[in-house]
């Protein structure tokens, strides 16, 4: 279990040291541990290269099937122990979400309720909510009802997003069908859901062999740097495209769906708070689809 335990720190992060450093333990115990973990299943999990580690083929499949056990004990032992505090409020969104929409405001919010604590933890299962190992959740599906509460965020619009060098040689969406397509197993139809809400052709770019990450984050990487062009919704790319790290050519397309908040109907005081202060800084950082 602790080979597996750093395992799956490596592998998220794709660097050994900062496996370390999440797990204060010293590089070399990383090394050992993943050394140990790979004599046991009788398989490379890394490949060493210039700039840190990638996954093997066996190293992707044990990451898809490290993520969710993880994730299945994490939210087990929270609900056997329970929490002590009906200040604390446990956020639940997609690890995109929160990197790169909650995590940057999440001071903010913190300074204004010094006596609520907010957690975080990577999920899109209603179920969790509805077992109350989390107090909020936020995703793009639909799942109100009676029990639970709705609030409507902002609405989602996707687009190509690449190098400033790469947007340079794309006018029209013509033009993506001789350029790599990078994609992301959480969401592989992303694609042709553009071009369907755009009205444009994609079937020859999509017939060509893919780039495929597990995470959204390792797929923007992939563009920032020149692999090809990347699809993502542009309320977690914004950060990104004010740095210039990355550029979107065409634009954003609305998808028709909406990001929204979940809570229960019994709610705690703390969570009302946050709900509040989420929905007004939504409402502050609204963007308008087609790159406003």
């Amino acid at each position: 279990m602790n080979s597996l335990r750093v395992f799956d720190s490596a592998a998220r992060h794709l660097n050994l040291s900062l496996a370390a450093d999440e797990l204060r333990v010293s590089h070399s115990a990383v090394s050992q541990q993943i050394r140990q973990l790979e004599t046991w299943v009788g398989s490379k999990l890394f490949e060493r290269h210039s700039g840190g580690v990638r996954l093997t083929v066996a190293g992707q499949d044990l990451l898809r099937a490290c993520q969710p056990a993880f994730d299945m004990l994490e939210q087990r032992c929270v609900e056997l122990r329970g929490r002590t505090t009906s200040a604390d409020v446990v956020v639940g969104a997609p690890a995109s979400l929160l990197s790169n929409w909650i995590i940057p405001r999440l001071e903010q919010f913190e300074r204004r309720h010094p006596g609520v604590q907010v957690r975080l933890q990577t999920a899109t299962d209603i179920g969790l909510l509805e077992r109350r190992v989390i107090d909020v959740l936020i995703v793009a599906e639909d799942h109100a009802s009676a029990a639970i509460g709705a609030v409507p965020l902002f609405p989602e619009a996707i687009g190509p997003v690449c190098t400033r060098a790469l947007a340079q040689r794309i006018s029209t969406p013509a033009d993506l069908l001789d350029m790599p397509l990078l994609h992301t197993s959480s969401r592989p139809a992303a694609w042709e859901q553009w071009a369907s809400a755009g009205g444009v052709a994609l079937a020859r770019a999509e017939a060509r062999p893919k780039r495929e990450f597990d995470q959204l984050g390792h797929m923007l990487d992939a563009a920032a740097v020149g692999l090809g062009v990347g699809i993502a919704p542009e309320m977690l790319v914004q950060a990104d495209l004010r740095a210039g790290k990355l550029v979107a050519p065409l634009g954003f397309t609305a998808t028709g769906g909406w990001f929204s908040l979940y809570f229960r109907a019994n709610a705690s005081a703390a969570v009302k708070s946050l709900k509040h202060w989420l929905t007004a800084e939504a409402a502050s950082h609204a963007v308008r689809p087609g790159g406003g």
